[in-house]
Formats: C-alpha cells, structure tokens, sequence
C-alpha cells in the first residue's frame, strides 16, 4: 500500500507545494469539487479540491459521506477560508463505498440517544473523536503518574471467589448448564461439577488481591474493569466499567488523601496540556448545550473554568459528622427540597447531599471522611468510638462537581482482631478469605488505598452527562450490544 501522510501532521505542516497522499473518510463532498476528509488523527479535516472535470464519473458518484478514499496530489496554501491548506488531488481511489441513502451519519446534528443505538460508529462524529481521544490521554497519564511515582501495576484477576464489596451484585460466571444444573442433596447448585470447582463471579473490586500485592511490594496499582450486577439505569451507572486501584504499605488515611488530590490533579492537567482541540471541542459543545436548559440549571462554569478550578483548589476536607451538620441546617433541607431528607447522623448521603456539598456549599471538590462503620465496608479501619460512642472508620470520599463521588477509600484494617470482628458482624466468611487474614497474621503493617472510577473521570473531564457516552461500548440492564 502507499505510504500516506496523518492529516494532523498536514494541517500543521507548511512544506508547500509538494506530493504527497492521505486515506480517510468523507465528512462531506460539495458542488462535485471539494472533499472534507478526516482520517482520525485529528478533530480538523482536510479540504481536497477535485477536478471534478478530468475525474470519471463513476468515481464521482462514489464519493460519499462516510466513503473510505485514498487522495494524492499536491498540498498547497488554502486560499479559502477555515484551512490553512488543502490537497488539489491528482487521484482519487474509492477504498470503501458507502450507500449514501442508508449510512446513519449524515452531516447533520445527531441526539446522543440516536448516537447510543449505533455505538459502533459513533466513534467517526466529532463528539465522540474528542471524548475516546480525552480517554486515552487520561490512561495514558494515570499509567504515567503511577510509574514516576515507582508503583508497580499489579494485574488482579477478572474472575473472582470474592465479594470485596460485599454487596452480591455479581455477575456468576460458570460452565454449568442452565437444563439439569447438578444439586446437591439439599437442593443447592453442586459447584464441584462447574470448571472451577467451585462458585465463581465476575470481579467488582481488585482492592483485597491488590492489598496482597502492597504488603510485599509496598506500592502497587490496578487498572482494570470491573463488573456490578446493579439494575440500575441511571446516567451515572454501568454493569461493565473501569476503575484504578492503589494500594499502599505504611500509608494512613492523610497519605491516601493526598496521593487521591495529586492523581486527580496530574491527570486532568495531562488532558488540558494534550488535549487542547478536543476539550476546546467539548466546551463549545457543553455551552451550547446549556444554553437550552432553565436558567436555574445552567452551571456557573464552563468545561475549561471548572477543570482550571479544580488545579488552582485544594480540595476541602471534612468528616462526615461535619457534612451532616452543614446539610442539615442547609436551605434544601430546611425547605423539604431534598429528596432524602437529612434529619439524623448515620444517613448514607445520596448523590443530591454530596452535589449540594460540592457546588453550592463549598464550590470545589470535597474530600468526607470518618465516616459511620454501619454504612461502609468490613476492611475499614475502625476509629475510636466518638463522645457520644458512635462507631467510624477511617474512610474517605472524594467528591466532584456534575459527579457526585468520585473516589471512594479508605485506610485498611490491619489489625486481625478488629478485622475479624468486623467479619463477623457483618456475616463475612472468613474461612473463604483466608488469604486475606493471612496478611495480617504475617507481617501486618498499616495501609490504605481507594478506587477511581475511570468513567466518571471522563465524564468530568469530557463534561458529557451520561456515563453511558465516555465508554466505547456500554453495558447497562438489557443492552450488551456490539
């Protein structure tokens, strides 16, 4: 095949007058002359002039929205405006035809609802070039601000005989057939007939396999998918999604703290720095698109305002008991505007309390900790019971603008019997996590860690408002498409 040139490194080129050929798709072809290819390097597309005189019809007739073609000719200064330069082809090879009559993506404006139904080419509008190319950028950075920082990215596994949640929303995954599953007497699933020998799910947390990993090589991270049998169709929610997972040896909640602010700073500073036709895209995109909302529901920022904001910020940090007090002498409580009403200590905030707490309250991210053992998980580091005896651990969430939670964690138990006691309250087996205890029978050291979900980061960065919109294919109740 012919060596092509990326339409990124030609828009940005001013080597004039020159040969050269580039592969893409057609955006838009007018007046049988000129071509607005992309290739998917770059948000900008490239303007080919075609002498629609000396170039045969049946190519002409080709040239379609959505048409893979190749192009050679020489590139040249634009004297059009809204290009810098433009290709006046000398050939144009059809690639890959398109029926222009059924092809969904016409050059027009698309609903995201419309764009969900054929996620598997949404991927060549503009929106969603911006949102994958702003994905890929926050990884590559998450991979990056781990690797300077000399952990170790530890790979946990996707099928699991744990609940780290201890939730049992889990996805089971067997070889057992549906018609004459094997019982046993009393009726229950025989598991020693399935592969595993054994019940086995998909995984929604590599936390406790990733705790095994710090307390030997003292800082490790995960980032991997993870799976919650949840039916929840919401625009924060999937079944299938990404988180990033540090833990570390001889860290308490503050060192957990910080190295959370750190990774959310450098991470959404990479995608400002790298990313700067994309977020330039999506804030255009976003403004537009608040335009038509109430005026009450319009945000104060724009993308770029808000990302800035959260750099220039430390994050405010509170306990949970502080929370409560702030939202229950708060106006939308007061004023029976919430629908969860906040009336005593030991509610578990919904996503209403953490975003009034985030933008009305304070206008920057939020940091709750300590907060009631009752509502968080047995691994939790258990505080001393307060004046009143009120039972907290030493938890941590971090909260965003637009998001809610951002990040949950916590410093870890690492006291067996505190852990074993917890286990027990909370009819967690312990026989089945043996291995778990056993880091606390041989070498225990004090340690902490959280879960980013990686979706919701992007949904931030992006400023999108469906989750369902910043992951290539998504996975929600009822749909498990391409």
């Amino acid at each position: 095949m012919i060596k092509r040139e990326k339409i990124k490194n030609i828009l940005s080129s001013t080597d004039f007058d020159r040969e050269t050929t580039v592969m893409g798709w057609v955006k838009t072809f007018r007046n049988n002359q000129f071509i607005a290819l992309n290739d998917g390097s770059c948000m900008g597309n490239l303007q080919i002039v075609v002498d629609f005189a000396n170039t045969p019809d049946e190519i002409l007739k080709k040239i379609n929205t959505g048409a893979a073609i190749s192009v050679t000719g020489k590139l040249v200064e634009s004297l059009g405006k809204g290009q810098s330069c433009e290709i006046k082809a000398s050939s144009v090879e059809i690639l890959g035809e398109s029926d222009a009559e059924k092809f969904p993506l016409q050059p027009k404006k698309h609903s995201l609802e419309f764009l969900r139904e054929i996620a598997h080419l949404r991927f060549r509008t503009n929106t969603f070039n911006a949102i994958f190319k702003v994905r890929n950028a926050l990884s590559f950075a998450v991979h990056q601000f781990f690797n300077d920082k000399g952990f170790v990215y530890l790979h946990t596994p996707i099928i699991t005989a744990s609940d780290a949640e201890g939730a049992g929303e889990m996805f089971r995954v067997t070889t057992l057939p549906f018609e004459n599953t094997p019982k046993n007497e009393d009726g229950t699933v025989d598991f020693k007939e399935d592969f595993f020998g054994r019940s086995a799910n998909l995984t929604v947390s590599g936390q406790l396999e990733g705790e095994l990993g710090a307390m030997a090589l003292g800082e490790i991270y995960t980032f991997g998918p993870t799976f919650r049998a949840e039916n929840s169709n919401t625009t924060r929610h999937l079944a299938e999604f990404w988180m990033i997972e540090p833990e570390v040896a001889f860290a308490d909640l503050e060192d957990n703290m910080n190295l959370a602010e750190d990774l959310l700073k450098y991470v959404i500073k990479y995608a400002i720095d790298h990313c700067k036709d994309e977020l330039t895209f999506l804030s255009t995109r976003l403004s537009e698109e608040e335009k038509n909302k109430p005026q009450a529901e319009r945000s104060e920022f724009d993308l770029m305002t808000k990302l800035n904001f959260c750099l220039e910020n430390s994050f405010e940090r509170l306990t949970y008991t502080e929370a409560i007090e702030i939202l229950k002498r708060s106006k939308p409580n007061q004023k029976k505007q919430f629908k969860y009403l906040i009336d005593e200590w030991g509610a578990d905030l919904q996503s209403e309390h953490e975003r009034y707490l985030v933008e009305k309250h304070f206008k920057k991210p939020v940091i709750l900790t300590d907060y009631p053992a009752d509502i968080k998980s047995f691994y939790m580091r258990m505080n001393e019971p307060d004046e009143q005896g009120r039972k907290t651990v030493r938890a941590m969430d971090i909260l965003f603008p637009g998001i809610g939670e951002m990040v949950g964690g916590s410093q870890r138990e690492e006291r067996l019997d505190k852990l074993t006691t917890r286990m027990e309250e909370m009819n967690i087996p312990q026989d089945e996590l043996y291995w778990y205890l056993d880091t606390r029978r041989f070498g225990t050291a004090p340690h902490a860690g959280f879960g980013l979900g990686f979706e919701r980061l992007v949904l931030f960065v992006t400023g999108m408002t469906n989750i369902r919109d910043v992951i290539p294919f998504p996975r929600f109740p009822k749909n498990a498409e391409f």
